[in-house]
């Protein structure tokens, strides 16, 4: 296996891991939460947790979130484009229309259907979807233009399917595959900050798959990049950009000091917009870049949107390390493991290939 496949691998699994620690403690304060898992933080699965009930309880998995959801229906969509002759936006917001009749049910009479997942019935399980991507895309289902100024996370943690495919043999440029992360995640969240951080966390993603072994210095460098590129890719949101570079300048300050992680995150934000979910993610991923269960600890230890912060912090240090680095509990207790794997092949090979 080619060390590329391999964290290809590494940042899709390590999604859904980030996903699934953070899901059951979503909601929670901080101090329930060093109550139930100690001072350390959630550093793994709650498998007994409320969530568990969405399973059969042979099953013994930790279970993931729309986050996940949403995110294999992105990969999906992205692989249909080729095989539907139409352009990825295109694809890519079909998915997403079917990943939400996957939550309300199919209408009578629909014939559209693209996605081979959408008749996984796991994927029909509601997990929490967030009220602006349902809203959204029922506008959209409509052809309805959604009216929205939201820059909730939604958008950001579900977009690592793009540079990961689009890295193998140069598929698209950085800078096509940073807009196509953009305007995925514009589909469903309009305000600039819903936004701009999936076109950032794509180009994260896509420079630490460049080297055969990605440092901490080169995701410095591949944010430091990234933001100069949107500053560029976004000339009408200038205002919005400088808020969002002085966000990620302080996550990284704050991942040099020797102050205690939670101190930090809460001076980062909760995570519930998509600015702070990625200088959240940023964050954990340079204060511990060479350990991925503290990193996701912290990630998901904390008063806000664990799933989602634990979900892009495991996209971004899953590319850097590689799918065989990852520690061997999170993956065997993964819900849909294999499946998220499959689809991880198959962004590498660049064509769809259903699971028998």
């Amino acid at each position: 296996m080619s060390s590329l496949q391999d964290r290809i691998r590494g940042s899709l699994v390590g999604g859904a891991i980030g996903d699934a620690l953070g899901y059951p403690i979503e909601f929670d304060r901080y101090d329930d939460i060093l109550f139930r898992y100690g001072e350390k933080g959630l550093e793994c699965y709650d498998v007994n947790s409320y969530y568990s009930k969405y399973n059969a309880p042979e099953d013994n998995v930790a279970v993931v979130s729309d986050d996940t959801q949403m995110t294999l229906f992105t990969a999906n969509g992205l692989l249909n484009a080729q095989a539907l002759n139409v352009e990825p936006i295109q694809a890519i917001r079909q998915a997403y229309i079917e990943w939400y009749f996957t939550q309300i049910g199919v209408p009578p009479g629909y014939e559209k259907m693209t996605c081979w997942i959408s008749d996984i019935k796991r994927l029909h399980v509601r997990r929490a979807p967030g009220n602006t991507c349902m809203g959204a895309l029922d506008a959209i289902y409509k052809d309805i233009c959604p009216k929205n100024n939201s820059k909730g996370c939604g958008g950001v943690m579900r977009v690592a399917p793009i540079p990961l495919y689009a890295a193998v043999g140069e598929r698209m440029s950085i800078e096509d595959s940073d807009r196509l992360a953009g305007e995925s995640a514009r589909l469903t969240h309009l305000h600039p900050l819903g936004y701009m951080p999936a076109a950032l966390v794509s180009h994260i993603i896509r420079q630490l798959l460049a080297p055969e072994q990605p440092t901490r210095m080169r995701l410095k460098m591949a944010l430091t990049d990234g933001l100069q590129a949107l500053y560029k890719m976004y000339p009408d949101s200038q205002a919005e950009w400088k808020s969002f570079l002085n966000l990620m300048n302080q996550a990284m300050e704050l991942a040099a000091n020797n102050d205690k992680d939670i101190d930090n995150i809460n001076i980062i934000g909760e995570g519930w917009v998509g600015d702070e979910a990625l200088a959240i993610a940023v964050y954990c991923a340079l204060r511990h870049f060479d350990d991925f269960r503290k990193a996701l600890a912290a990630a998901v230890s904390h008063g806000g949107d664990s799933d989602s912060t634990g979900a892009v912090t495991g996209n971004i240090l899953g590319a850097a390390i590689g799918y065989e680095a990852i520690p061997e509990d999170f993956k065997r207790d993964l819900e849909m493991h294999d499946l998220i794997l499959h689809m991880a092949d198959d962004l590498y090979r660049g064509e769809i290939s259903k699971m028998e």
